[in-house]
């Protein structure tokens, strides 16, 4: 019996390797810098967006149940204080994890939906190269 270790993505080509010449080798230093800085700066933008959308998710829905009622939502939060402050210490632990487990996963999947808008425009960004002044 013979054993076949050759595998499709063996049969494939690999590309070959190219010695870069003098001339490519040159770096744009400003250039990578403003693209440096352009990537920074949409990426604190982005998380930045993503952790308030997160963080004002549960007053919207505090508010959404509560008619658009202050009173009402001020008596519920009231309520939620309540309980937390004449829970056991072990409950409270529990629910401080169960909040803060919420968090990572609502931030985590709100970050998965809007990633792909957030390169497309970054690229879109990128690719436009700099501004021409004149």
């Amino acid at each position: 019996m013979v054993l076949e270790t050759t595998t499709l993505v063996d049969r494939v080509s690999l590309p070959t390797v190219r010695r870069a010449r003098d001339k490519d080798r040159a770096v744009n230093w400003l250039g990578l810098f403003q693209g440096t800085c352009l990537v920074l700066i949409e990426a604190a933008g982005f998380a930045v967006s993503t952790l308030l959308l997160v963080l004002g998710l549960p007053l919207f829905v505090f508010l959404l149940i509560a008619g658009w009622d202050l009173t009402a939502l001020f008596a519920q939060l009231g309520n939620l204080a309540d309980h937390y402050r004449t829970a056991e210490p072990i409950a409270r632990r529990f629910f401080a994890q169960d909040l803060q487990i919420a968090f990572l996963v609502a931030t985590g999947g709100l970050t998965l939906l809007r990633l792909p808008a957030f390169l497309r425009r970054l690229d879109r960004r990128l690719s436009e190269g700099p501004p021409r002044h004149g």
